[in-house]
């Protein structure tokens, strides 16, 4: 059986990775922290209540609001019994298709998406945009484009 060396990162790719992986540790804990100490919700949950004051009627299919949220079904099922329990969501069948569910923001739920908003929104400037300048941040959105992108096609079977 022959195996081939793995590629190794080039001496230019290494520190760009470890910087990556730096913020990929250091700055969801960040996001959830400021989240959890200000309004008492993590980063996912904000995410979710977020996704949902964007929709049209402020409902979407769960499976829609997933990918908003950047979540598996499951945990977002599992978020979404949560936040139902709190008043800021409720589910119930799709009306145009019995065999989705639908999600719809709460009158408390939007209450709490936009209470939880500004400092939220300040953190995020604070940490990501303020340190850069207008055209990182333009590389910032075409990199982060990409890399989603490359995952999303990862997990997609071969052939």
């Amino acid at each position: 059986m022959i195996t081939s060396e793995p590629r190794r990162l080039t001496d230019d790719e290494t520190p760009s990775w470890l910087a990556l992986a730096g913020v990929l540790v250091r700055l969801p804990a960040e996001l959830d922290a400021q989240l959890q100490r200000d309004a008492g919700i993590s980063h996912f949950e904000y995410q979710v209540l977020a996704g949902l004051s964007e929709a049209p009627d402020r409902t979407l299919r769960m499976s829609e609001l997933a990918v908003f949220a950047h979540g598996s079904l499951s945990r977002l099922s599992h978020v979404a019994r949560r936040l139902e329990d709190r008043g800021w969501l409720r589910r119930e069948p799709d009306p145009d298709n019995g065999r989705f569910t639908v999600a719809t923001l709460t009158e408390a739920g939007w209450a709490k998406a936009v209470g939880s908003a500004p400092s939220h929104v300040a953190t995020v400037r604070r940490l990501v945009f303020d340190p850069l300048t207008r055209a990182q941040v333009r590389q910032l959105h075409e990199i982060g484009r990409r890399i989603l992108a490359a995952t999303e096609d990862a997990g997609r079977p071969l052939g």
